[in-house]
């Protein structure tokens, strides 16, 4: 398969696809012409000496400095040496690519006056696998994530270092080795390959990929734990959730009835209790809030993957070119801030279910911190204790950044969004969610194991699927291998993909 880059249509799947699988990309022929005509305007305003931000001007503060014809040719150069100015280890690889096709993508608008080359010289770095090194730090998302941006633009000059083929080398010598011609920065050409949000879009593209499979793992670990602690099923009954209205309590209480489905509490054959607690019977309200928060922040995150950030902005049909801001993360970076604090609420819910399953008093009837040993052993005591520790750390991690401006530039940038924090936190956010929902799990199919009625087909097969990596704990052990084994299973996804050949998709 090979995507077709047009300018609209690019979807966080499409990022996946292309970053993580390196699916082969090319530039529609409409997105060629469109640059071309684009670039054709932009030379004749050039040639009447219109002034252009950026193109015959300086930036930021020196944006009232005027260039002359020579500097003109020279400051694309030292525009991206400027910029490159970003700290810290290397980005992963899928982020770097990722913000390739999502900067392609702008680029594909014709609205941003390169060259048509500086975009095919890109598609071919994707296609051969030249990914360059970029710090993970520097950006403040404003402007774009100039510094993150300018370590790509570097290897069109064939400067910086980009890995190959597994080795990190030299810009000029991989694109050597890749057989791609180096197409130069002329005019405008540099900060059109940077000037946009594009690093902290794709890395939050490829991250709400993944939080949006962590939700339903959150959904199975949640119908476990209701299980075992003998829950009343009347809480998730879609009726109930439909009457209110929210989108997401809808889905959560389709989706734990089909976890449930196929079991004597579902089929109302166990007395239970009247009411549960909140960290029971609210799931699907919590985890549906959620789910409306995730989507809000994925539709913003497609707006922009499609949209033209740039600035100044040119109209060929127009022969107009306006600057503006179309480079501020906010719309991004605001509701992204949401979505790290929605995965911790859901991690807080977790770690309460997980107490009540270690609680003698709230278990009905499961033994102390589900151990058959009580005194001699503690059980998964300790384990609790681990959760609460990742949880107190995305709580840290979940005051937004986007409340957090620094003005830069002499006080000409004296708002930015700060939207690369918001992406580097929200992985560490789900990281650790990864961590907290795992111990859910492990403590889940733990107290099931002392039950003796059936459960739903779905929490049958998940309980499965966790017994192929962490057996019954009979008697205390060391649980810190038994933890990241468990991190590791919902971070690949098995749960999900075992339960739901069983029951059907979870969307």
């Amino acid at each position: 398969m090979t995507y077709t880059i047009t300018g609209s249509g690019l979807t966080i799947e499409n990022i996946v696809k292309v970053a993580r699988h390196y699916e082969k990309v090319e530039l529609h022929p409409d997105a060629i012409e469109r640059m071309k005509k684009c670039r054709a305007m932009l030379e004749e305003k050039i040639e009447a000496k219109e002034i252009m931000y950026g193109v015959n001007t300086g930036i930021g503060e020196f944006s009232e400095v005027v260039l002359t014809d020579e500097q003109v040719g020279q400051f694309q150069k030292y525009l991206i040496y400027n910029h490159a100015a970003g700290i810290g280890k290397a980005a992963p690889i899928e982020h770097v690519r990722a913000a390739i096709l999502s900067r392609i993508n702008v680029l594909a608008h014709g609205n941003s006056g390169n060259r048509p080359i500086i975009a095919e010289t890109m598609v071919e770095m994707l296609n051969k696998g030249v990914t360059p090194e970029v710090c993970e730090k520097g950006s403040v998302g404003a402007s774009g994530d100039l510094c993150s941006m300018s370590q790509i633009a570097l290897l069109l000059m064939g400067e910086g270092r980009a890995y190959y083929k597994g080795k990190l080398l030299p810009g000029k010598e991989v694109m050597e080795k890749a057989g791609i011609k180096l197409p130069g920065l002329l005019a405008r050409d540099g900060l059109a390959a940077i000037n946009g949000s594009n690093f902290l879009t794709a890395m939050s593209a490829l991250w709400l990929y993944d939080a949006m499979q962590f939700m339903k793992h959150a959904e199975i670990a949640c119908a476990m734990s209701i299980e075992a602690l003998m829950g009343n099923m009347k809480p998730y009954t879609p009726m109930l959730h439909e009457i209110r209205g929210f989108p997401g309590a809808v889905r959560v209480s389709k989706s734990l009835s089909k976890l449930f489905k196929g079991g004597d509490l579902y089929e109302a054959r166990l007395k239970v209790k009247v009411q549960d607690a909140y960290s029971m019977r609210s799931a699907p309200q919590v985890l549906g809030a959620a789910h409306d928060a995730l989507a809000w922040a994925r539709s913003q995150v497609e707006i922009e993957l499609n949209g033209v950030g740039d600035n100044p902005v040119f109209f060929p049909d127009k022969n107009l070119q306006l600057t503006g801001a179309n480079f501020q993360g906010t719309p991004v970076c605001l509701p992204m801030d949401m979505t790290g604090a929605a995965i911790t609420m859901v991690c807080v819910m977790s770690e309460r279910r997980m107490n009540r399953l270690n609680h003698p008093a709230l278990s009905v009837g499961l033994p102390p911190f589900l151990t058959k040993g009580a005194g001699l052993m503690s059980g998964l005591m300790l384990s609790q204790y681990t959760a609460g520790m990742q949880i107190v750390e995305m709580r840290i991690l979940s005051m937004p950044a986007s409340i957090q401006s620094i003005p830069a530039a002499a006080d000409q940038e004296d708002f930015v969004s700060m939207g690369m924090n918001t992406a580097l936190k929200n992985n560490q956010i789900l990281d650790n969610a990864y961590g907290v929902l795992g111990i859910e799990f492990m403590a889940a199919a733990q107290a099931l194991d002392f039950r003796e009625f059936k459960f739903g087909k779905g929490v049958t097969k998940a309980k499965e699927v966790i017994r192929k990596y962490v057996d019954f704990l009979d008697e205390d052990r060391p649980l810190f291998d038994d933890h990241n084994a468990m991190k590791a299973l919902v971070k690949s996804c098995e749960i999900l993909e075992e339960a739901e050949k069983e029951i059907g998709s979870l969307d």
